[in-house]
């Protein structure tokens, strides 16, 4: 009787169909196991989601800014008075200065709520060192700074980080903190008075110059120091040198 040769069964997980030669990095990542497959949602979730390096620097950012605000309430209480006998409303001019931190931090940092969190910690700081304003007023001040801070950011889910983005950020937070000095401190000025549309204005110029347009210089010249190497914001300026 003829011997015949059996031949060894492979097994269904050593077999690779045409469409995994035709695609050897797939078959490749079957061979290695489900964990090597890079899932796109996951990769997005990562990009957004805070590391501890993250809150560190952003809790830095923060009282750097408040130091910053806390100054400037003194320089503000001093050149205030001599503007407004100049012209009633072009004080605004100067008011970037209080909420500069959204634009910056949202820079700097690229992260979901970025502005929020640095502009809260920079009230906090200024509080702590004293100011002539309430706890409230600041707090809710800084929280909704930060939120309009975010919206042309989050628009475009946090993809891009340039020139224009952040004049319209700096643009957005200045119209929302024109308003809320409107109902909160100038309660008597009307919006459509000629102090109210000299405030209204300045604010949003002031907004645009110095929230916007300082705030993209300076997140790139603290990134041209290479202090912001270990963050994608750091690395995106240094890699055009």
């Amino acid at each position: 009787m003829a011997n015949y040769a059996q031949k060894p069964e492979t097994s269904s997980s050593n077999q690779s169909s045409p469409s995994d030669r035709s695609n050897p990095s797939r078959a490749a990542g079957q061979n290695r196991g489900s964990d090597s497959f890079v899932n796109p949602q996951v990769v997005k979730v990562s990009r957004l989601r805070w590391r501890a390096a993250d809150i560190a620097l952003g809790a830095a950012l923060g009282v750097a800014c408040g130091i910053v605000f806390w100054g400037f309430n003194f320089a503000y209480a001093w050149i205030a008075p001599l503007l407004r006998a100049v012209l009633p409303g072009i004080t605004s001019l100067f008011h970037a200065f209080w909420y500069f931190s959204g634009p910056l931090a949202l820079l700097i940092i690229r992260k979901p709520g970025a502005a929020i969190y640095v502009n809260i910690i920079g009230s906090l700081t200024e509080t702590l060192f004293g100011n002539q304003y309430s706890f409230t007023f600041v707090f809710i001040s800084a929280a909704l700074q930060g939120i309009f801070a975010e919206v042309p950011f989050a628009v475009f889910r946090y993809r891009k980080f340039n020139l224009p983005l952040t004049l319209i950020s700096g643009a957005l937070t200045a119209l929302e903190y024109g308003f809320y000095v409107l109902f909160t401190r100038l309660q008597g000025v009307a919006l459509v008075s000629p102090r109210g549309l000299t405030h209204m204005t300045c604010e949003i110029i002031g907004g645009i110059l110095i929230a916007g347009v300082m705030s993209w210089f300076l997140y790139r010249a603290i990134a041209k120091t290479g202090a912001l190497d270990r963050f994608a914001s750091g690395r995106a300026v240094r890699s055009r040198e």
